[in-house]
């Protein structure tokens, strides 16, 4: 189970505040010709924008929360928000059966891809923006691999995203953004177990009349801690010791399960 740093209460209470703050706005996307307008239309925040991974990581939720100047729901504006990991390279191979037995066949790579994402908004993504903006703004997995860099076979596009869904890396309106008072919203974005240390964003987006007429942008960092931090120092910095050290463990367990074992 993920453990919840913050409290809803507090959250919706702190974005009253952060609405009524000055120097809380949003980055405004006014449409082509439309009058400039004043103040802040969205004002958005993380509850903790540090994740501390320890050997009993078991995975957290980031809680995003704010508050808008207008009336949020299905006669009014939505809100989608976007958690966006450190682009990596990945490799995606194709299992192939040759004399009865599996192995590696043709492979796709690509580049840029984040090590994790993650998408929630108060109604279906689908609905609220047209195809152009989605793809533009990655907002969903599918318009998410479409922009990649790599191979354009669809079956590899197809096979990454299967790859992250299956991991927890990716995933897409599992979640919804909810409500609060009209102009209140938080969301839970999901980080799991084997997320990665590194620097990752969320975009909270604003939209009316299907378009983005504001948008915000938050970090957050994740980082090691503890045993874990020590081992993946060692790894990374001193790979011979690390190695041996493995090796030393494995063969100390190995001797102790046959002396368990010799004895029962």
């Amino acid at each position: 189970m993920r453990r919840r740093r913050v409290p809803a209460l507090a959250a919706l209470l702190l974005a009253a505040f952060l609405a009524l703050a000055p120097g809380a706005s949003a980055q405004r996307e006014p449409p082509p010709g439309a009058p400039v307008q004043v103040g802040p239309a969205l004002a958005a925040e993380l509850g903790q924008p540090r994740i501390a991974v320890d050997t009993s990581f078991t995975g957290a939720d980031l809680l995003v929360f704010g508050a808008t100047d207008r009336l949020l729901g299905p006669a009014g504006d939505n809100v989608v928000v976007v958690g966006l990991g450190p682009p990596r390279d990945v490799t995606v191979r194709r299992r192939i059966k040759r004399l009865g037995i599996w192995v590696n066949g043709p492979a796709a790579r690509f580049r840029e891809v984040p090590d994790y994402y993650a998408l929630a908004a108060t109604a279906p993504v689908a609905g609220l923006l047209e195809e152009a903006a989605r793809r533009e703004r990655r907002l969903g997995l599918d318009m998410l691999a479409a922009r990649l860099p790599g191979s354009r076979d669809p079956a590899f596009r197809s096979a990454l995203i299967d790859l992250k869904r299956a991991s927890n890396q990716w995933n897409e309106e599992e979640d919804m953004v909810e409500v609060s008072g009209g102009r209140l919203f938080h969301a839970r974005l999901p980080l799991p177990s084997t997320i990665a240390p590194g620097d990752y964003m969320v975009q909270v987006l604003l939209v009316r009349a299907n378009r983005i007429i504001a948008r915000q942008e938050l970090s957050f960092r994740v980082d090691r801690v503890g045993a874990t931090a020590r081992i993946a120092e060692a790894a990374r910095y001193q790979p011979l010791l690390y190695g041996l050290a493995c090796i030393a463990l494995a063969a100390l367990a190995g001797w102790m399960g046959s002396v368990i074992f010799r004895r029962s």
